[in-house]
């Protein structure tokens, strides 16, 4: 089949300091030749070479831009590859696009480039998954973590895996060809633990809730009664006006979030509504969706006034929070303290103390996400499903079960393996991936 070449901005369109225009195809070095002439240098290009010169195009200056060819395979598609690099901005870019265009070059689809890649071989499914998961990682550790599959981490795990199955299947295999040769309740003694051990390596490298942290990120929310200074420790810990701030109690009606980087992490910052008895039908709308957000929370920090002593409201409180992951901050330390206060870090809206503190506590509640093997909800859905198969040959095995009906539980975790790969995946489940790719890439 014949391949096309195709052409598509590859980096965001807007205002920049430059645009990348991207080719890829057996035509893209002609292509670049008809609308890019370089500087005091002629055709045939030297590939892996940036070049000076002007994008031109039925006799009309396009740009003043950089070129680069880089030849086949050594490039992001392992096809021809070509790059003009213009000045930011739409005009120049959207000129050498549709002069591209004109010449035959294609529009290249969502995630085509990366779709091509894949196809020569040059990755696997995982390492391209990675590609769209390092385009959209949300902090330090969702980009670590996407550059280490990118690098070949899940593909390397999920191979070795892969090669301790086939060699249990070819141990079944062979029991079922030379049952004569090999005793079965043997053979099955010997299988049974180590297919359950490869289970257990499936599963501990399973982790949805850091996969949730890395793409969703962290979400933290302010509880305690009104007026204890939830809205302003929210406003100190984002450094913005937020929340607003009053003296009078119910002032915060509704969620009130904002985002702010912790340890690389990407930390949601919700103030809810001080909850209380009584109020008025709005406050009590608001008070509970504090309670369900509290929930929800992945940390809930109860902010208690440290200068006045506690109440029943406060001890409420605390019960609520204490089957989830809490911690106690007791606000408003710069003023004299109270008598009988409960543990907890001392903090101050008013000056800033203590808040690095809180920090550090949130960034350990997170953990370490992005340090197992596997960090994708695809890939760890499909982990869970080979584990479970391996799972069950195991104690098919113990309880006698024939090995040929042992090897369809193998045989599915195998199937489910190489679908993370890519070695097994259907054109709906391709489709599915690479349309959430951006067109550059």
């Amino acid at each position: 089949m014949e391949t096309t070449t195709i052409a598509a901005l590859a980096t965001a369109p807007g205002q920049g300091g430059i645009a990348v225009v991207r080719l890829s195809g057996p035509d893209a070095e002609g292509l670049l030749g008809q609308v890019f002439v370089p500087k005091g240098a002629a055709a045939p290009f030297e590939s892996h070479r940036m070049m000076y010169g002007h994008a031109v195009f039925q006799g009309r200056l396009i740009d003043e831009c950089l070129a680069v060819l880089m030849r086949a395979p050594r490039s992001y598609t392992r096809e021809d590859v070509a790059e003009i690099h213009t000045h930011g901005g739409d005009e120049a870019a959207n000129g050498v696009l549709n002069a591209l265009f004109a010449l035959g070059a294609v529009p290249a689809q969502p995630g085509e480039f990366t779709w091509r890649a894949f196809l020569n071989g040059r990755i696997d499914l995982s390492r391209a998954e990675a590609v769209m998961a390092l385009v959209s990682a949300s902090g330090r550790r969702a980009a670590d973590a996407a550059l280490r599959q990118l690098q070949g981490g899940a593909s390397a795990f999920v191979k070795d895996i892969r090669s301790a199955l086939v060699r249990l299947l070819a141990g079944v295999e062979a029991v079922i060809d030379y049952p004569e040769e090999v005793d079965e309740a043997e053979a099955a003694a010997d299988i049974a633990p180590k297919a359950e051990a490869l289970a257990g390596r499936l599963s501990a490298a399973c982790d949805e809730r850091a996969a949730r942290l890395l793409e969703e990120g962290m979400e933290v929310v302010l509880c305690g009664k009104p007026n204890v200074g939830k809205s302003s420790l929210l406003n100190r810990m984002l450094m913005d006006e937020r929340a607003i701030v009053t003296e009078e109690p119910g002032t915060t009606r509704d969620i009130v979030r904002g985002s702010v980087m912790m340890g690389g992490l990407r930390v949601h910052l919700s103030d809810t509504a001080g909850i209380r008895e009584g109020g008025g039908q709005v406050e009590k709308l608001g008070i509970e969706r504090a309670l369900n957000a509290v929930q929800s929370a992945d940390l809930a920090l109860l902010v208690i006034d440290g200068s006045r002593p506690i109440d029943d409201q406060d001890r409420a409180l605390m019960r609520m929070v204490q089957d989830r992951q809490h911690a106690v901050l007791l606000n408003k330390c710069d003023l004299p303290g109270a008598d009988g206060l409960p543990e907890g870090l001392p903090v101050s809206a008013r000056t800033g103390e203590g808040l690095p503190a809180v920090t550090d506590l949130i960034v350990r509640q997170a953990g370490h996400p992005g340090e197992t093997a596997l960090t994708l909800a695809r890939h760890m859905r499909l982990a869970r499903l080979a584990a479970d198969h391996l799972t069950a040959a195991a104690d098919a095995m113990r309880d006698g079960a024939p090995l040929d009906l042992c090897a369809i539980d193998l045989t599915a975790a195998l199937n489910a393996l190489d679908e993370i790969t890519g070695e097994r995946a259907g054109e709906d489940l391709l489709d599915s991936i690479f349309s959430t790719f951006c067109v550059g890439k």
